[in-house]
């Protein structure tokens, strides 16, 4: 809607030539000057825009109420929330109104009556769009009074017939009138409140208890829901899906880049922190891909899936382990290591659920899962011919001890003792870089070669020790769990 001045008064309202039009008809209108001006159309929404968001916006284009499957985690809600931004940056409602009429189009007993009375000197409020949102989490307690309305006792009390209407105390849906309404979790309303649905979805209008009320309420209902619930139980009546114009299908992020930009977008931030610690690109792809390994592994339940949530607070735990970390030891950078993701542990059990429930079994399986996200993102980065000269340095009788509470400082003598590392953390981009950075891509590096069976690890007193592998050599890391798999057998827990 182009902006017009905010008269107070139906008189005003009149001369600016404002003409009413229906909730799907303004969502169609800006949606479709967005598309061709090549406008962003759902900021922050990352990931779908060659899945969900083309279903969505043909639903909209198509004025349907739509229902948004997706399994937790995948932004559901913030897509339904979204959609106000597609809404008119305000619009003229009749003031006191608690359905947020149309001063020329006024739908409930209150506002007919004072229209009749006031005529043009009817006053007139302005709505924002943030305004025009309502929300309900489906639960099993829901009742029809809380969506629809039900009776007022204080109006009944005042004086007014119970057969008056207006004693009815409207519900959500009414006070979302001309505005978006969504339902979470639609399969947990109670089948007697999904066949109370059935007028507002099909003939647009709500019908209150006892009364003679109809509503021509101008409303888009929204409703999430997990897959399972929605397909398999049969928690939803079929004739209330029958009427939902469209299903849009939700994912996790498809690829590690899409997931850490969300993480990265979502994270927590702290001025302190902001300014001191920093996550290498190489360690937000171990973090990242984690979650993905989490989402393909037999041991985790896939049903229940494994949140884009998990990332965001690994991100977060590792940053802050980092920042503990540098004001221990008094160091002005915190960049995290890889002997900071021990911390991981705690931020990921609790978003997993497991195929078999085992005591504790939640710690071996992320510290494998850890284990195997940072072999491939070390496998990923540099080929096994480039790093024979750094293996070839620890034959001749290098050592290099690593370990959460270690100062950077000690990496940096370290790495100066081997200088076949150079290379390796110049690829990293710790070549010349701070400390903590140096620190970091060495952890890195020597993590890897022992993941891929190149070096020996040696754990003592919370600190590790890498040094030349005694041969002969096993296999990699990678094969001996994919022969784990191949037999049958639980993965081995690893050092």
């Amino acid at each position: 809607m182009p902006r017009r001045r905010r008269y107070a008064t139906l008189k005003g309202l009149r001369s600016s030539g404002y003409e009413p039009r229906s909730v799907r008809t303004e969502i169609r209108a800006n949606l479709a000057r967005r598309i061709e001006a090549g406008e962003e159309l759902f900021p922050g929404i990352v990931g779908y825009e060659g899945t969900a968001l083309p279903e969505v916006e043909n639903a909209l284009l198509s004025g349907q109420d739509m229902i948004i499957l997706g399994e937790r985690g995948q932004a559901k809600s913030r897509l339904v929330r979204a959609l106000t931004g597609l809404l008119d940056e305000v619009i003229p409602v009749v003031a006191g109104c608690e359905i947020n009429d149309d001063p020329l189009r006024p739908v409930c007993r209150a506002c007919k009556d004072r229209a009749a009375s006031d005529g043009d000197r009817l006053r007139i409020d302005w709505l924002p769009r943030d305004e025009r949102y309502g929300e309900k989490l489906a639960t099993p307690d829901v009742t029809m009074a809380e969506l629809l309305g039900d009776v007022d006792p204080i109006k009944v009390a005042e004086g007014r017939y119970l057969s008056d209407e207006l004693t009815v105390h409207y519900g959500l849906i009414p006070r979302a009138n001309r505005g978006i309404f969504c339902i979470n979790e639609l399969p947990d309303l109670p089948e007697r409140i999904q066949v109370g649905l059935f007028s507002l979805m099909e003939e647009r209008d709500v019908q209150i208890k006892g009364y003679n009320v109809r509503l021509p309420l101008d409303v888009i209902v929204i409703a999430t829901a997990n897959p399972e619930d929605y397909t398999n139980r049969g928690r939803i009546i079929t004739p209330l899906k029958d009427r939902y114009g469209a299903q849009v299908r939700t994912h996790y992020p498809l690829s590690v880049r899409e997931e850490l930009v969300i993480a990265e977008q979502e994270r927590a931030r702290f001025a302190d922190a902001e300014e001191r610690v920093t996550v290498p690109d190489y360690m937000a792809e171990v973090i990242g891909r984690l979650t993905h390994q989490a989402r393909r592994s037999p041991e985790i339940n896939q049903r229940s899936g494994v949140s884009v949530r998990m990332t965001i607070a690994n991100l977060e735990t590792a940053r802050s382990a980092a920042f503990r970390r540098s004001l221990k030891l008094g160091e002005p950078d915190a960049v995290s290591r890889l002997s900071d993701l021990s911390a991981l542990v705690a931020s990921s059990r609790g978003k997993i659920e497991l195929e078999t429930v085992e005591e504790g079994r939640e710690v071996e399986v992320v510290e494998n899962l850890l284990k195997r996200a940072v072999l491939d993102t070390f496998n990923h980065r540099f080929p096994a011919d480039g790093t024979a000269s750094v293996v070839a340095a620890f034959d001749r009788g290098a050592a290099v001890t690593v370990g959460p509470e270690l100062p950077s400082a000690d990496y940096v003598r370290a790495a100066a003792g081997v200088p076949a590392l150079a290379p390796l953390l110049g690829k990293l981009g710790a070549a010349n870089g701070s400390p903590g950075a140096v620190a970091s891509a060495v952890e890195f590096v020597l993590e890897g070669l022992h993941l891929n069976r190149r070096l020996n690890r040696d754990e003592s007193g919370g600190a590790a020790t890498y040094r030349s592998r005694p041969a002969p050599v096993s296999p990699p890391l990678d094969e001996q769990l994919s022969s784990d798999r191949r037999r049958g057998r639980r993965p081995r827990r690893r050092e």
